[in-house]
């Protein structure tokens, strides 16, 4: 049965769309323009109550019903034990895929997007939000949590040991974008080195690339700057 994919091309969607490319899974592709509000419509917060995508829903869910799941973390997790693939082999493989997972969303991708906000967008909106300090916050923050990955990598092919996994997938499409975060990576070759192995990934390539002609640049949408930035209950 396909899976269907609710989606917009940004880092945390790409995990999902990377993990059902690595998976073999079938989907269909939804795409929640989170720029124009798609991510607040009654039909999408049924299956996605904190207004955020990527959110699936598989039609061959636990006991063969159908199951929406929400949060990219979970939704990982959820693929991962469907399919038995990229999830390790044992439970101290789990353990470990789980502790980066969970570092991921508690670290990366929130200290990241913030880095973005800030560096990026927040100069950008009217009237200019230009925050030396919250620059500088976050880009520090980023910084510290690239060494800690650096080295891991260091004695590690991929994140979570010897092997390729879900953890892989939730890190790398943040990681990319490592310039946009205003890093240096001259001092973590091993970051670098791991970046450019899953990058090279058919899959990867695949799930990252999906509708990459909807990447609009927020540094000029206004409208979208609204909606995205603006205030909401």
């Amino acid at each position: 049965m396909t899976i269907a994919l609710h989606y917009w091309p940004t880092p945390n969607g790409w995990k999902i769309s990377i993990a059902l490319e690595e998976m073999g899974l079938p989907y269909d592709v939804h795409f929640v323009n989170i720029g124009a509000g798609d991510q607040f419509k009654p039909d999408f917060l049924k299956i996605a109550p904190n207004n955020r995508m990527p959110a699936i829903v598989d039609p061959d869910g636990p006991d063969g019903t159908p199951i929406s799941v929400f949060e990219s973390g979970a939704i990982l997790q959820y693929l991962a034990r469907k399919t038995g693939q990229f999830y390790g082999e044992t439970e101290r493989d789990r353990v470990a895929v789980d502790q980066w997972l969970m570092w991921q969303m508690g670290g990366v991708g929130p200290m990241a997007g913030q880095a973005h906000h800030f560096l990026k967008y927040a100069p950008s909106l009217e009237p200019a939000q230009d925050l030396p300090y919250a620059k500088d916050r976050y880009r520090n923050e980023v910084t510290r949590l690239y060494g800690v990955l650096d080295r891991q990598l260091a004695e590690n092919d991929y994140v979570a040991g010897s092997f390729y996994s879900i953890a892989d997938m939730a890190i790398w499409p943040w990681a990319t974008l490592w310039e946009g975060q205003e890093q240096d990576l001259s001092d973590k070759p091993h970051l670098a080195r791991w970046l450019d192995v899953v990058g090279q990934r058919a899959a990867v390539q695949k799930g990252r690339s999906l509708g990459e002609e909807h990447r609009a640049n927020l540094q000029k949408d206004r409208d979208a700057q609204k909606i995205l930035f603006g205030k909401r209950d």
